[in-house]
């Protein structure tokens, strides 16, 4: 995508996808209407809860501990990752401890706003 002239790009970090959410039906309701929130993982590819979980019988570690299971090499590693051993140490591997990404394009005058808004709801720009 390739920006008009006169218009910026927000790019937006949170610590739950609830808040990044939150946000962005705050800034919906101020009249913002381009914008995109995405999970950010190390791995380069996202999570999907509806593949493998307890319920319906996984069929791989990694889809039990961190939803995925599409057939590839990946889930070996990720079975094997700390994160899979039940190590409790909150936020290991997130991105800065903010894994969901929201991104925004609003006109030059309207960024302040913007980030206010963002930044009400624990984002980080």
């Amino acid at each position: 995508m390739q920006l008009e002239q006169g218009e910026r790009s927000i790019l937006a970090y949170f610590p739950t996808s609830s808040k990044a959410r939150q946000a962005g039906r705050e800034l919906q309701r101020a009249g913002f209407t381009e914008m995109q929130i995405d999970r950010i993982s190390r791995f380069g590819f996202n999570a999907d809860a509806s593949f493998d979980n307890p319920i319906n019988n996984a069929d791989t570690l990694s889809g039990l501990t961190q939803f995925s299971a599409d057939g590839e090499s990946r889930n070996t590693l990720l079975a094997a990752e700390p994160s899979a051993s039940g190590i409790g140490n909150r936020d290991y591997g997130v991105a800065g401890g903010r894994a969901f990404l929201l991104t925004l394009v609003t006109t030059e005058d309207r960024v302040e706003e913007a980030v206010q808004i963002i930044k009400k709801n624990d984002g980080m720009v």
